[in-house]
This record gives structure tokens, C-alpha cells and sequence, in this order.
């Protein structure tokens, strides 16, 4: 297991770790709260998260397994996800944590002892163990945003959220692609002020693109949890304009992202 890979996952299980105590405590009722996601409750968004893991695992480790869930996403693409999540979220709330908190361990097991240099398919393009962690903990922390907002709480801010704006730089050009747009060669310089103070780098260090401002929000922004007018983030240059008007970091068709607060 490489270094990076050891550090994902255990980010990605202080992110499970956040959610579930957040989580572990409510009652029927407070599984049902709404979240910001339209006809998304509480439970349907733990669902979710667990029927990905579950799918992230079978990608790792049952052929079969796999090839039927990406049978069933073809069958009905613009809903497959949320067939799958609303179903996951309608019964009670003990199972439903039971088998999310197993799911993830068991996930996060199979991509510690993943062989390197290997890919294993995925709803787009093959991924290492290391990205598919990645996506995981990208996931888990925008669906866990969700549910604090539905129950009222502040999300913990930390640089955990590192490895969502890598994942952020890494699909600018799928964010152009799944809109039927062609990304501008200009790689954009990404310079992003971290919770603690650190500052992040990605791209050339010269160029005539430039994406600057808070991780937080850039994170916030490429998990579709905000809208653009809502940040503090700079664009320079009409193709890093462009981007951070489409920017999207998680799989599947446009996201309709959130209306402005103003």
C-alpha cells in the first residue's frame, strides 16, 4: 500500500467516523429530516453512501456483481442513483447504519490490500485504489454537508478536504466533457488558501489562467454544494471563468448545482 493511499483512507474514515456519530443518535423522525438534495431525507443520503461503497467493492472484487449494476445504470441512466438511494433510505433506520458502517470497512480493507499499479472499472474511467479512496472520501464529506445542513449543524472544517480539491483540479476537463464542451488547453494555475493556512498549488506556476481563493469553497463549489456567486473564489482567464461555472468532480450526467443565497 502506498503512502498516499494509507493517508486517504484514513481521512476517508475520520469523514465516516464524522457522519456516523452525527447520525448514530437520531430518531425515525430525525432520519426523515430533508436535506438541501430535492426528495433527499437524512437516511437517503446514508443510503446512498452505502450503495456506493457496496458498488465501489463489487468493482474491487466481483466481476459479476459488477457487471449487473452497470447493466442496471444503463437501463435508466438519469435515474438509476436515485432508484437506488430512495430505496436504501425507506426502511428502518438500524439496518440501514448497520450496513453502511460495515460497507465502508469492508471497502476500505479490499483498497488497503488493492495491488498497485492495478484499475478496476468504474462508471467512467478504471480506477487505482488510491482514486477510488479518493472519490469515497470526496462523496462522504458533500453528502455528510447535506445532512448537517438538514439537521442544523456546523460540518467540522479541516484539511481533510485536500484530497476533494485534488480531485477538483483533476476533473476540469470532465467537467467541459459531460457538458458536450471542449476544455481550453490553458491549464489553469489553482492556488487555494487550506483551512489551516497552508497554501495548495496546482499547474504552472506561469500562465494566463488562474484559479484563486479559499479550498473550502472551491470544494464546496466542485461537489456542487454552492453556487459560484457564493465564494470567494477569482477567476482569471475566460476558460478558468468557464470552469468554475461548470466545475464538477463527482461521476454522472450535470449536476443541477444550488441557487444563489442572494
Amino acid at each position: 500500500m502506498s503512502g498516499v493511499l494509507s493517508v486517504v483512507l484514513a481521512d476517508l474514515a475520520a469523514e465516516g467516523d464524522r457522519l456516523e456519530s452525527l447520525v448514530s443518535g437520531l430518531d425515525e423522525a430525525g432520519w426523515r429530516s430533508p436535506t438541501p438534495a430535492a426528495g433527499w431525507a437524512v437516511a437517503t443520503q446514508v443510503a446512498h453512501l452505502a450503495w456506493t461503497d457496496a458498488a465501489a467493492f463489487a468493482a474491487a472484487t466481483d466481476k459479476q456483481a459488477w457487471d449487473a449494476l452497470v447493466l442496471e445504470a444503463i437501463a435508466d441512466p438519469e435515474h438509476a442513483v436515485d432508484t437506488a438511494a430512495l430505496a436504501g433510505g425507506a426502511g428502518p433506520s438500524g439496518p440501514l447504519l448497520d450496513r453502511w458502517r460495515a460497507g465502508r470497512v469492508r471497502l476500505a480493507e479490499v483498497l488497503r490490500a488493492y495491488p498497485v499499479g492495478q484499475k478496476m472499472p468504474w462508471y467512467g474511467p478504471p480506477m487505482s485504489a488510491t482514486s477510488m479512496a479518493t472519490a469515497r472520501l470526496m462523496e462522504t464529506w458533500a453528502h455528510s454537508l447535506d445532512v448537517h445542513e438538514a439537521l442544523g449543524e456546523q460540518p467540522e472544517v479541516s484539511d481533510r478536504i485536500r484530497h476533494v480539491a485534488h480531485l477538483g483540479v483533476r476533473t476540469r476537463r470532465f467537467s467541459f466533457a459531460v457538458r458536450g464542451e471542449t476544455a481550453p488547453d490553458a491549464e489553469p494555475r489553482v492556488t487555494l488558501s487550506a483551512p489551516s493556512g497552508d497554501v495548495w498549488t496546482w499547474g504552472p506556476e506561469e500562465g494566463p489562467e488562474a484559479v484563486t481563493g479559499p479550498a473550502y469553497d472551491f470544494c464546496l463549489l466542485v461537489t456542487q454544494r454552492v453556487h459560484r456567486a457564493d465564494t470567494a473564489l477569482v477567476a482569471t482567464g475566460p476558460g478558468a471563468d468557464r470552469w468554475l461555472d461548470i466545475a464538477q468532480c463527482f461521476a454522472g450526467p450535470p449536476g443541477e448545482g444550488r441557487s444563489a443565497r442572494g
